[in-house]
């Protein structure tokens, strides 16, 4: 359960939105706790395995029980609505014989099931939001950088006092979610391949991915590991930052970056110790931290961020290329306390590249923000 402390981002948006929506994001970030302080007049949990079985029989006993209910039912919750995508039909239905008179609050945390199971994403009828671990802003005087870096950010973990308690909760979910349940989902018939490929990914979290020597590391064919991560993304555990691509397309890399939405699921996966991050990890770990920051506020928190990575072909890199609106801003990132020129050559390479360029970004672990001739050091 979320502390009442940690406000997320998301919630005004969805207080004043009158629609009917969406809430999309992986297991135990927090969706089930902010449709429900929304006060929903009926609740369906399809995590209820009672539940389950009676929608999963009879998707239309919704209809008839909204039919029967009376008029002081209106906002209805519907948790893990993936587990029963026909569901989704009920809710066309509704929506569309009765406009205004329901307003649905429909969590998932797999859009692959919802699309195997034909399921449409009512679009036009229901707004579709994504939620993500807690965000350092959400977090605020309760936000540790090490901790974060550590253990990661997911609301039920980050809150929980005791740090050996907070590592067996990320062990517990990291083999019963993510190596049992998306093993399950990806219908998995190579256990040991599976499992050799997610260790894998781990290790390669935040890096361009290179499939081709994964998979022979795994031991697995390439159209099975290419299946295996494409699972990864449609249950959104797995992010990708696109390469962004200017004019001069053939010396720049056109691969994405990948990275898991957790640091702390990471560390959990490769087996890492959780009393501490491994010091020599400092860079890959505050990088992996800004990006899931930067992707969480993609979509509805700010609607005008395009998110991308920039490389080219001789090795002149910046770690995140932001489009706002037709602004571009260019984000590096230092895990030291100091930052000098030599550390801008990246930024450099792409000035010259990119003429809408407007802010050029350093984050660092200094304690107060400086300036650098153009450059803004966070």
């Amino acid at each position: 359960i979320i502390p009442t402390m940690y406000k997320r981002l998301l919630s005004d948006r969805i207080q004043r939105d009158p629609r009917s929506l969406l809430l999309l994001g992986p297991r135990q970030v927090g969706k089930s706790t902010l449709l429900h302080a929304l006060e929903p007049d009926l609740r369906v949990d399809l995590a209820s395995p009672a539940a389950f079985r009676d929608y999963v029989t009879d998707p239309s006993r919704l209809e008839r029980e909204l039919a029967a209910a009376g008029p002081k039912v209106r906002t209805v919750f519907i948790d893990e609505v993936q587990k029963v995508p026909a569901l989704m039909d009920v809710v066309q239905v509704l929506s569309d014989r009765h406009p205004g008179r329901f307003r649905f609050l429909l969590s998932g945390s797999s859009a692959r099931k919802l699309k195997r199971g034909q399921a449409n994403l009512l679009p036009g009828r229901v707004h579709l939001y994504q939620l993500h671990p807690l965000m350092q802003r959400e977090l605020a005087g309760a936000f540790s950088v090490e901790r974060a870096m550590t253990h990661g950010t997911l609301p039920g973990i980050y809150a929980e006092k005791d740090a050996r308690v907070r590592a067996q909760d990320l062990r517990g979910y990291t083999d019963a979610y993510l190596r049992e349940e998306i093993q399950a989902e990806a219908l998995v018939r190579d256990l040991g391949g599976y499992a050799r490929l997610l260790d894998l990914v781990a290790a390669a979290s935040g890096t361009i991915l290179n499939l081709n020597a994964l998979c022979q590391e795994a031991g697995i064919n390439y159209e099975t590991a290419r299946r295996y991560v494409e699972v990864l993304e449609d249950t959104l555990l797995l992010f990708r930052i696109p390469a962004w691509s200017g004019s001069d397309r053939a010396s720049l890399v056109a691969h994405p970056k990948r990275f898991l939405f957790d640091i702390g699921v990471r560390n959990a996966l490769l087996r890492r110790p959780l009393d501490r991050y491994l010091e020599d990890e400092k860079g890959l770990l505050l990088e992996h931290l800004v990006a899931q920051e930067l992707h969480a506020r993609t979509g509805a928190i700010w609607p005008e961020l395009a998110l991308f990575h920039y490389r080219t072909r001789h090795g002149a890199e910046v770690d995140f290329v932001l489009q706002v609106g037709r602004e571009l801003w260019a984000v590096e990132v230092k895990a030291s306390r100091r930052v000098s020129g030599a550390a801008l050559s990246g930024l450099d390479s792409f000035a010259d590249r990119a003429k809408r360029l407007k802010r050029k970004i350093v984050v660092f672990l200094g304690d107060r923000r400086q300036k650098l001739g153009d450059v803004d050091v966070l």
